[in-house]
């Protein structure tokens, strides 16, 4: 197989010019190879010569003699990676493996799992996805909010209201990314994620997705079991016993957990049954809003653009005080949303629907913190930071998103009302002074990041962009220690994905889900009950 590299077209271009770019690159006949893209990136450093750049896999008689003939670089033989799930290990089980939770992380380990046989449990404190999306829109609509089933948890984890993003950082010499996006695609997202730089797919999109996921995973012999929260784990007999808030108990020589980063209540009672976790850093801080096309024509040259749609941006900056500011879960054409998962406590994000069709863009301005900003020791001090400021937050207007103008922000005085620019939030909310929820030296971070953020996108630091507070479920506040070669905590019990500590984001949560389901069936041959 052939790979060419650094493919250049105009963005205007069809599928028959890519074909015919292809033909000229290699000096062969239309018709005389088959190719697919592997990667699709756009380069908009001159505005008005804005192109996207591919690799693509060719496939023809006499490659040696091609790449003789051509001479490029750019143009080498490859060979083609196919990800390969590992065989049973020699161990019998003779419990089904429970999986606890069904974001990206559970649904992934569940779906390999039941796919080799071993017939998962999962256990979701959440409801399904249909019933979760209607129940966030009347916590949206009344404010009346339900702890176990919200935007926080439930089918699809707390990714299913967020833009979707699904590119990832996370190094992968087995194939495990392809992997997922080819599972996303399978069970209905668009073909193109398979190669776009930046897939994403939408909250639209996402709910119809892991409901198929689901559907999938019980045609292969798997159980999901909706509203059914662990209220127990303990370990013993060289595995975990279970209990369930409908009072009854489950053992296994198998447990994924694979609880998310908001289970605050789980974390605690992992921490009562001495299970190793330690604190660690993460980030927090603000989302801000612009309109869409002042981000379009900066980064455009044009407010709008119907090729390449909403434009998307990433920014960071090292602030005078050491401190990290940089944007994080960017949504273009998206919505603030109200996050909260707990009764007095509230946490906004961002979301998006597949078109990206809102007058808005928003993105996390967020701040590194430290084990050292904590204001208590112990693993959990993370989980008190955070309740600290979500406990601001919603004080601040009586459970309504606090939102105010970024020059107020700036200048350190409250807003009342909304300039040029309206939010294009989820849930009810107010004007008012967001930095005060802000511990100084975060508030000052933002503050500095978003005059140093206007020198590379113009219009950042507009006095009428809108900030909303608080962002502060930006990853894992907890690391729930696991062996590198076992990948378990205790015996039987295999911390997973981003509540863990070991994923940020649906795609590295769902490779890590994969990775945990390797790991079990290395160790584990088909059950014998």
């Amino acid at each position: 197989m052939i790979r060419i590299t650094q493919l250049k077209l105009p963005i205007e271009h069809t599928p028959e010019d890519l074909e015919h770019k292809i033909a000229r690159t290699l000096r062969v006949d239309k018709g005389a190879f088959t190719w697919q893209i592997i990667r699709q990136s756009l380069d908009a450093r001159h505005k008005n010569d804005k192109l996207f750049v591919y690799t693509i896999n060719v496939q023809a008689a006499g490659e040696n003699r091609i790449l003789q003939k051509v001479n490029n670089n750019n143009i080498m033989l490859t060979k083609e990676q196919i990800y390969r799930f590992p065989d049973n290990g020699p161990e019998p089980l003779y419990t089904r493996p429970i999986v606890i939770g069904t974001g990206p992380a559970g649904l992934f380990c569940g779906w390999y799992l039941a796919r080799a046989g071993f017939r998962p449990i999962l256990l979701e404190r959440g409801e399904e996805a249909v019933q979760r999306k209607q129940k966030v829109q009347t916590f949206w609509e009344t404010g009346v909010l339900d702890p176990d089933s919200n935007v926080q948890f439930g089918e699809g984890g707390a990714g299913t209201f967020s833009d979707g993003k699904l590119n990832t950082l996370v190094k992968d010499p087995v194939g495990r990314n392809r992997e997922v996006l080819f599972r996303f695609t399978e069970a209905g997202a668009p073909k193109e994620i398979l190669y776009q730089q930046k897939p994403h797919l939408g909250t639209d999109q996402l709910i119809g997705i892991v409901s198929n996921l689901r559907s999938q995973i019980v045609k292969m012999g798997g159980e999901i079991h909706f509203n059914t929260k662990v209220t127990d784990l303990q370990s013993m007999k060289g595995g975990i016993m279970l209990t369930l808030s409908n009072a009854s108990q489950l053992f296994t020589h198998a447990c994924v957990l694979a609880i998310g980063h908001s289970a605050r209540d789980t974390f605690f009672m992992l921490h009562k049954r001495n299970i190793p976790m330690e604190a660690k850093a993460f980030a927090a801080g603000v989302r801000i809003e612009h309109p869409q096309e002042v981000i379009n024509f900066a980064l455009y040259g044009e407010s709008e653009n119907k090729i390449l749609g909403p434009a998307a941006y990433k920014v960071t900056h090292t602030c005078k005080n050491g401190r990290g500011v940089y944007s994080f879960c960017m949504c273009p054409g998206g919505y603030v949303v109200n996050a909260s998962s707990e009764p007095g406590y509230l946490a906004v994000n961002g979301m998006s629907y597949h078109d990206r069709s809102s007058a808005n863009a928003n993105s996390a301005l967020i701040v590194t913190v430290t084990p050292d900003d904590f204001p208590e020791d112990g693993p959990l001090g993370g989980i008190a930071f955070q309740r600290e400021l979500e406990k601001r937050a919603y004080q601040l207007k009586n459970g309504a998103v606090p939102v105010q103008k970024s020059g107020d922000f700036i200048r350190g005085v409250p807003s009342s009302s909304a300039g040029s620019l309206s939010p294009c939030i989820c849930g009810n909310y107010s004007f008012g002074d967001v930095r005060s929820i802000l511990p100084k030296v975060v508030g000052d971070s933002v503050c500095e990041g978003i005059v140093s953020f206007d020198r590379q996108i113009h219009g950042f630091a507009m006095e009428d962009a809108l900030i909303s507070g608080v962002e502060s479920r930006t990853s894992s506040p907890v690391r729930i220690r696991r062996s590198p070669e076992t990948l378990m905590s205790v015996d039987g019990l295999y911390p997973c994905g981003e509540g863990a500590g070991y994923a940020g984001g649906i795609t590295s949560a769902a490779m890590d889900g994969i990775k945990i389901a390797e790991a079990i069936c290395k160790k584990y041959h088909l059950m014998l009950i």
